[in-house]
């Protein structure tokens, strides 16, 4: 388990929460490398303005980073 600043919410008693990230694509893949549209596609992203929800966790945020031109990332 994580510590309590890391990212986590604690509500009360019950177990941490994470954050979560609304992800929205707003650039098309086509002309992205095949490893950058593997990256959004794993996002569960497939159409412009399609947005997500994902826990903020450090995987989620290294597949961000990687086409963060492609994406508006909001808290959630």
């Amino acid at each position: 388990m994580r510590p309590a600043g890391a990212g986590w919410t604690v509500t009360g008693r019950r177990r941490p929460v994470a954050k979560k990230l609304r992800v929205t694509l707003v650039k098309s893949i086509i002309g992205l490398s095949p490893k950058q549209e593997a990256t959004v596609r794993a996002l569960g992203l497939r159409h412009i303005r399609q947005t997500v929800e994902h826990d903020d966790t450090p995987t989620i945020q290294g597949m961000i980073k990687a086409v963060t031109f492609a994406l508006k990332v909001e808290a959630a």
